[in-house]
């Protein structure tokens, strides 16, 4: 039970602080929730493989982009919306919702995740001993 939680509490880290760290050097700045949210999104997307192991790392990526779309759409609403610390503003982009999330960042998500798979299965690996997934395209 102590591995499988500080699993976990590893990959949500790493993730997260990949997350946050990244928006500095795109942005200059970030928030601490986006910790948060790319923690939840590297243990739900980087445990898809792990979940389905057949499900291939192209439907991984689509699979990704709906989860990190989703959780940033919470996230937004929760720290944007109702605690008003407006984080970001999607307003000016097309195809947005609230301005919370928009299309082309879901794209982009979809592109990014494979870092987030990637570096799932090499924590998981190289710190639990886990073996590496063979990857396939579909």
């Amino acid at each position: 039970m102590k591995v499988i939680f500080f699993k976990n509490l590893s990959i949500f880290l790493t993730g997260g602080m990949i997350y946050y760290f990244m928006e500095i050097l795109t942005r200059d700045y970030s928030h601490y929730s986006m910790i948060i949210c790319g923690g939840l999104a590297t243990l739900l997307c980087g445990g898809l493989d792990q979940t389905f192991s057949k499900m291939g790392v192209l439907i991984q990526m689509i699979v990704s982009a709906v989860i990190i779309t989703e959780l940033e759409f919470f996230t937004g609403c929760i720290v944007n919306i109702i605690l008003g610390y407006n984080v970001w503003d999607y307003s000016d982009m097309p195809l947005n919702l609230m301005g919370q999330i928009c299309l082309s960042y879901s794209v982009l998500w979809m592109l990014l995740s494979i870092v987030i798979i990637y570096v799932d299965d090499v924590i998981r690996s190289r710190l639990f001993g886990e073996k590496m997934p063979v990857y396939k395209l579909i």
